[in-house]
């Protein structure tokens, strides 16, 4: 029997999570099988097994897209912008969800709807799954780390409050995007445009934008 090409076998690989990502956004991790998934990808009930130990191994990876998904855009910021504001950092990761469409670690299109579905899920799986919440920490706080230090650099350029604490600042800004998330996700907040314009004013309004004189 020939032995399947590299690019085959990313493919077929591919298709089986794409097929799991469906599966998960649509019943949940926890309604969903390793047979579902073979079904939904069109495949044998042993084929997922050839490229993963079980689902928690699909979970794993799908998790991480959606949080490099959701993170990517204030990551760039965060490496690049001199002169960043707190508002500019909620801006950007706020960007990151608003089109329909992503790249996986693989470098296949994926639908922003059913990351940000099953990045919701995954939240809930940190309180009991330890190997998600180690990958989930240490992207955090990876995520966190280069926030803090765009804080530090925009204090240093006079766009950033000196009395904001950069480590606290950081976490302000991340939760700000989870917070969206939830509620885009499960709530229905789909005017992006709207919600980033309030960010700023209400950002700029508490005084997280300027020093109150």
């Amino acid at each position: 029997m020939p032995r399947i090409t590299a690019e085959r076998r990313a493919a077929n690989r591919s298709r089986i999570v794409a097929a799991a990502r469906r599966r998960f956004s649509r019943d949940g991790f926890d309604q969903t099988s390793m047979p579902d998934i073979a079904a939904e990808a069109g495949v044998s009930v042993g084929a997922p097994y050839r490229y993963f130990a079980g689902k928690e191994e699909i979970i794993l990876e799908i998790a991480g897209d959606a949080f490099r998904m959701m993170f990517a855009p204030v990551e760039r910021l965060a490496d690049t912008a001199a002169a960043v504001t707190v508002a500019d950092l909620v801006a950007a990761s706020i960007d990151s969800v608003s089109g329909e469409d992503a790249v996986d670690a693989a470098g296949q299109a994926v639908t922003v709807e059913e990351l940000l579905r099953c990045a919701v899920q995954a939240w809930g799986l940190l309180l009991r799954h330890e190997a998600l919440q180690q990958q989930a920490r240490a992207g955090f706080e990876d995520v966190r780390g280069r926030i803090a230090e765009a804080l530090r650099n925009g204090q240093r350029a006079g766009s950033v409050p000196a009395t904001l604490d950069p480590d606290r600042g950081a976490r302000v800004v991340m939760a700000l995007l989870h917070g969206f998330v939830l509620q885009h996700t499960a709530f229905g907040l789909d005017d992006i445009t709207a919600f980033t314009r309030d960010v700023r004013i209400a950002l700029n309004d508490t005084g997280l934008l300027r020093e109150d004189h």
